[in-house]
């Protein structure tokens, strides 16, 4: 194992994606050996070992709400203090890695933050992130988000939040305190935006500028966004999809006795994740 102090970590509220959670350690596994720490809410802790059933796992709580959604944006938020890394890669826990990513590690020697764009990166076009008919709201995106007070114009840049690799410096630490600040605006206008930490990400780096490098998509490709993108398939690094969705050379990844057993029984104790209503919010 590399012996810089390195490491992973995913969020898990929730019953709906723990079948992606554990493909996703399989993933992690099959090209990285380097500790693990999932945020963990609402998961009975008889399952657990199912988790720590991988090498170098640690468990660690999210914050608490009957609302999975939620939890899960403030586990983000609180990315930054439950890392025990100087160097952080966060993944959601849908994505399957084709490769390693040691380069992304490296990267950090240089920059606080690396990134990846959203598929609709520019933030005055980002009607994902407003309640209402999105071709009615198309035109007042950025002046709604401007006049619940976050500092956003019409150049700033949405990332998507399924990856973030970040260094230990001040001014990570300083981004992440202004991210849960702007966070809470998005949670106080509820009848306005709905509940993403995109905007607040957003505003934290127009109002931080960390040092940041920005990734091509072939780090955090969207499956279910594959049309949008000129990219060839062998060039992805990171898979961001669910595991009833996946491609069959991405379950190939993580294919094993192990979770060939997992997935036999896991329709019998796990929710589906094809009618998911966790992945309609």
């Amino acid at each position: 194992m590399n012996q810089e102090n390195r490491g992973f970590i995913t969020i898990l509220t929730g019953l709906y994606s723990f079948q992606d959670c554990v493909h996703f350690l399989a993933a992690i596994r099959r090209f990285h050996q380097e500790p693990i720490i999932i945020l963990i809410d609402r998961v009975p802790k008889y399952l657990y070992p199912f988790l720590t059933a991988f090498k170098n796992v640690i468990l660690k709580p999210a914050p608490n709400s009957e609302n999975t959604v939620l939890s899960s944006r403030l586990a983000k938020l609180a990315l930054y203090e439950a890392s025990d890394f100087d160097k952080t890669i966060y993944l959601d826990s849908d994505i399957c890695l084709l490769s390693d990513i040691n380069d992304v590690f490296e990267d950090l020697n240089e920059y606080d933050l690396l990134v990846t764009e959203d598929v609709q990166p520019y933030v005055a076009k980002a009607t994902n992130l407003l309640r209402g008919n999105q071709e009615e709201m198309l035109p007042h995106v950025l002046s709604t988000l401007q006049s619940v007070g976050l500092p956003l114009q019409e150049d700033s840049i949405q990332y998507n939040g399924g990856f973030l690799a970040f260094s230990k410096t001040n001014t990570t630490r300083e981004f992440f305190n202004k991210t849960q600040y702007y966070f809470e605006i998005v949670t106080k206008n509820q009848d306005k935006l709905l509940l993403k930490d995109q905007g607040a990400f957003a505003a934290a780096f127009a109002t931080v500028k960390p040092k940041n490098k920005i990734l091509p998509p072939t780090y955090n490709y969207l499956s279910k966004w594959k049309n949008v993108y000129d990219i060839e398939a062998e060039k992805v690094k990171v898979l961001h999809c669910t595991y009833p969705y996946r491609p069959q050379f991405a379950k190939n990844i993580t294919r094993s006795t192990y979770t060939r057993i997992f997935d036999k029984f896991a329709g019998l104790f796990l929710p589906n994740q094809v009618t998911n209503p966790w992945r309609k919010k």
